[in-house]
């Protein structure tokens, strides 16, 4: 691959590809805390647009250094964003069944540790971006992960606003809604992964 139109079209069209999950989630959590500040939207989206960007710069250093380990490891890829998307729905789930929670608890499920979880759980397919992008040198590869991360930003602070909208609509269900999105996220990944 060299520099030009195709190289920049190419990597946009990676990120808008990569970043459904993220989209996603974001959704979610938009849809678990309607009235998010800006800033945190920010938080969120800039999360997952770090995990998307780094996860294919792995995947090239991998495919240029680790290429038995990471072919191993390959495999695991959709257990993990599985059990992880599991974990984080689940307690959604809990929650959204559970009410009588004070508004500090509800916000600390998108506490930072919260969002690293999701960030690497919607990102760590991504990995394998590495493999389609090994032919580049290591700045295409860099440039290419910071366009797929501008993509994915753009596209999760749209995902966290439709879902603030829609929040504040359904705050009673907010919570359970989000919780079936990350598992039935958690599900897909799985099933395409493994199959």
């Amino acid at each position: 691959m060299v520099w030009g139109v195709g190289f920049v079209t190419n990597s946009i069209l990676l990120g808008v590809g990569l970043a459904m999950d993220a989209f996603s989630v974001s959704l979610a959590n938009g849809l678990n805390e309607p009235k998010m500040k800006a800033k945190k939207v920010c938080q969120i989206a800039g999360m997952f647009a770090f995990f998307q960007a780094l996860m294919p710069i792995v995947g090239w250093f991998c495919v240029h250094n680790l290429a038995r380990i990471f072919k191993g490891f390959q495999g695991m890829i959709p257990w993990i964003a599985l059990i992880l998307l599991l974990f984080i729905g689940g307690k959604m789930l809990w929650e959204g069944m559970h009410p009588g929670q004070d508004e500090e608890e509800v916000q600390s499920t998108l506490g930072l540790s919260a969002l690293v979880v999701q960030g690497i759980a919607t990102s760590i397919d991504a990995l394998s971006v590495g493999f389609t992008i090994s032919d580049y040198n290591w700045i295409m590869a860099v440039v290419c992960a910071l366009l797929i991360a501008m993509v994915t930003f753009f596209i999760c602070v749209t995902g966290v606003v439709i879902g603030k909208r829609f929040g504040t609509k359904l705050a009673s269900k907010a919570s359970i809604l989000g919780g079936i999105i990350l598992i039935a996220i958690g599900i897909e990944i799985f099933v395409s992964g493994m199959f």
